[in-house]
């Protein structure tokens, strides 16, 4: 029989509201709040001011208090309060993966200590239930490779530039009034987001464990209007997609970048706060999802399935870490893509091992071939001070073996 949880409650923002919106109207499952933390005094409240504390021991040290969710927006004190929490022997659900992806190691090592639940569901595509479906459905079949939409705020922000044809600017202030896009919006369209969705689910889908500053994260900032009409012209959308994928047996790639999309995919028909995520596994094939990935509610809703996965003593396996002990991450890897680049000097700066397609005007150049990734990786500034812009433009990534050398000739330019 389930146990009926006291909750500590860290944050009553969006989700932190959303939350306490859905488990108050939860049929199923019953939980009480005991307090809720929070850093503003000042701030009016919709609830009781007896519910809220500016005291986070008084929830920490608590014994009556089985379960800390922690929802705030600052990643460093959300780890003082998590890590805390857990050697104090409590069970935590967060969703907050800035959190989880930069201290991934280190929360590993605290819950197996103590022998405590640390559970993240809402930290990864919102309302999709994906690291629980890597947990117990792929839990014994070899992932192949895992992509998807992750991030709510930008794919709002393209679908409403390139459907609906108003300026990013436009689309992004849209983005933030509905509340799926913060005051500062970096961590949306530059891919971090993204980036520490894709470290957390690489952790449940292959079981590595990788650092954020490894990991390759291009945005949509530098987006113009020149792309947008290329992709048209070839039927495709732009989407901002994280990519994990095995190159061998012991390596893998991980890497956040925009994507020309055909509608032959299942991301081509996912559009505004959707998010979607592809599995692809061994002996399964692909597998897709689709769900809410921004708003209060659907991320709420998420961390509620958490509290209530921990009512029964749920706890995630890593059955993934003790099946690829030697897997190690990589760079190392080649992919096709599209640059729009400006002048000849900034494209010298690229070494593509192949060019497919090249196209030189007045004021529009682009070309179209393969690359290895450390390529990209090494002219990152480069891209975001000129605005160029990058996108995959081909589904295939292939390993770059040391011990073979690659051509890798410069671009002769005509």
């Amino acid at each position: 029989m389930a146990k009926k949880l006291k909750i500590g409650l860290f944050g009553f923002g969006c989700v932190g509201q959303g939350l306490y919106h859905v488990l108050s109207n939860s049929k199923g499952f019953k939980a009480d709040i005991v307090k809720i933390a929070v850093k503003h005094k000042e701030k009016a409240r919709s609830l009781d001011k007896s519910l809220f504390t500016y005291d986070k021991y008084e929830i920490l040290d608590n014994p009556e208090i089985d379960v800390i969710v922690e929802l705030i927006d600052d990643a460093d004190e959300a780890f003082n309060i998590v890590s805390y929490a857990l050697s104090k022997g409590k069970h935590v659900v967060t969703a907050n993966k800035k959190l989880v992806a930069t201290h991934l190691k280190e929360l590993y090592d605290l819950q197996l200590k103590n022998n405590v639940s640390l559970l993240y569901e809402a930290s990864s595509c919102g309302s999709i239930p994906i690291i629980r479906t890597l947990e117990e459905y792929f839990d014994n079949e070899q992932i192949e490779k895992v992509s998807g939409i992750f991030n709510g705020t930008t794919n709002y922000i393209l679908t409403k530039t390139i459907a609906e044809k108003i300026s990013y600017d436009a689309a992004l202030k849209q983005a933030q009034e509905k509340g799926f896009a913060e005051s500062d919006p970096t961590n949306d369209v530059e891919g971090f987001d993204a980036k520490f969705k894709a470290i957390i689910i690489a952790l449940h889908a292959f079981g590595i464990i990788s650092k954020p500053d490894e990991v390759l994260n291009i945005g949509i900032t530098t987006l113009s209007n020149n792309d947008i009409n290329y992709a048209a012209e070839k039927n495709y959308k732009i989407k901002l997609v994280p990519t994990i994928k095995r190159l061998s047996e012991n390596e893998i790639s991980i890497f956040v970048l925009p994507k020309f999309v055909a509608s032959s995919n299942h991301l081509f028909f996912v559009d505004n706060e959707f998010n979607g995520v592809i599995v692809d596994g061994e002996f399964s094939g692909e597998q897709f999802l689709q769900g809410r990935g921004a708003g209060g509610n659907p991320t709420g809703a998420a961390v509620l399935s958490d509290i209530s996965a921990l009512s029964y003593g749920y706890k995630y396996e890593h059955k993934k870490q003790k099946q690829n002990p030697n897997l190690k991450f990589t760079n190392n890897a080649e992919i096709k893509v599209y640059l729009r680049y400006t002048t000849k000097d900034s494209l010298a700066k690229f070494k593509f091992n192949a060019i497919t397609e090249q196209y030189s005007g007045t004021d529009y150049n682009y070309v179209i071939g393969n690359i290895n990734l450390n390529e990209i990786i090494k002219n990152k500034d480069l891209i975001k001070s000129e605005k160029l812009f990058v996108a995959v433009a081909g589904d295939e990534i292939n390993l770059i073996r040391e011990d073979v050398k690659a051509e890798n000739k410069k671009l002769i330019l005509s």
